[in-house]
């Protein structure tokens, strides 16, 4: 009796900790945090203070978390000996940052909620909360899920668009997570705050498609901006701003798109394809338009999940280690008889 009792009760902690996903709703964490998203709030306002960038940065994670596997978590799992993660992969490395944001948002929400709020509902309301912060607008999040319990850099590595990517690949691959047009193009209008590396577009300025000559897509101003930004052989890490207010969530954006002022390649090329010059130019002309259209995506994006089993991470750097706890279990009722 008293095995089979062990063995229910392991099993309870089990379903308790790797269960499911429940569907997705606003307000989840209601009764259990009910200040969850103003807590997530008043960090990201610090970071803010501390460095403009730092949120524009923490926006864009729920896309690269939300298109590998979904939206767990996983693109913030460290690598361990047993596990390469997504944050070495391709399109991640050099590239992503304020990870350490991500770590004061979680410890905040376990001080208030121990083992409550995930780390992939974190990332979801942060990025909502970033566009607020930078002007942008404001939608109710759905919330209610799991943290990943493993990663894969493989996976990133084969899902990930690089920033030399074309309109066609790209609406090709958000149509694969029954993303349209629309959305794609909405969205990149994340681009509308933050900066992009010289490494990312330095192909643009000196060999376009293998041919040695500049993207001629590019504004002859923009270009020799650009140029003495991002010169021959230089520094790849330096960055330039992705539209003309970088601090500010508006439609520049595609305002400069349509004036051949687009930053990365895959950002211009959306202006230069017929199928997503349309909703670009639209996009110029009525913010309010791209505003509706940018949070309708963005709650489209953070629906992908898979249903695979996860937990509530304690630190989103990590899993959960259980077996230990399971093993002391174990052994204590051996030594009970």
């Amino acid at each position: 009796m008293g095995y089979t009792l062990l063995f229910f009760f392991i099993l309870l902690q089990s379903l308790n900790l790797f269960a499911i996903s429940t569907t997705l709703k606003p307000n989840f964490y209601s009764h259990a945090c009910p200040k969850a998203e103003f807590i997530v709030k008043e960090v990201m306002k610090k970071a803010m203070k501390r460095e403009t960038r730092s949120i524009a940065s923490v926006m864009r994670l729920q896309f690269h978390d939300c298109f590998v596997n979904g939206c767990d978590a996983s693109l913030l799992l460290d690598d361990t000996p047993n596990m390469l993660g997504e944050k070495l992969a391709l399109s991640n490395i050099d590239s992503l940052r304020s990870y350490e944001v991500v770590d004061d948002v979680k410890e905040a929400l376990e001080k208030a909620c121990p083992g409550v709020v995930s780390c992939a509902d974190l990332l979801i309301i942060a990025a909502r909360d970033a566009v607020v912060l930078s002007g942008g607008p404001y939608w109710e999040v759905k919330l209610g899920r799991l943290d990943s319990l493993t990663a894969s850099q493989e996976d990133s590595n084969q899902i990930m668009p690089s920033p030399r990517s074309n309109a066609t690949y790209l609406i090709d691959l958000f149509s694969r997570f029954n993303l349209s047009v629309q959305d794609l193009v909405a969205l990149s209008g994340s681009h509308s705050i933050g900066k992009g590396r010289c490494f990312s577009i330095v192909f643009r300025l000196y060999n376009q498609s293998g041919s040695g000559r500049p993207d001629p897509t590019i504004e002859p101003s923009f270009r020799e901006k650009l140029d003495k930004l991002c010169p021959l052989g230089g520094d790849g890490n330096v960055t330039g701003d992705l539209d003309a207010t970088p601090e500010l969530f508006d439609n520049q954006y595609f305002k400069d798109l349509v004036n051949g002022r687009g930053f990365l390649n895959s950002d211009e090329t959306l202006f230069t394809n017929s199928i997503t010059r349309e909703y670009v130019k639209e996009y110029s002309v009525d913010q309010e338009r791209f505003f509706k259209d940018f949070a309708e995506g963005m709650v489209k994006m953070g629906d992908l999940q898979l249903g695979r089993p996860g937990e509530i991470r304690r630190d989103c750097r990590v899993v959960n280690s259980y077996r230990p706890r399971v093993e002391v279990l174990f052994e204590t009722s051996n030594k009970k008889g």
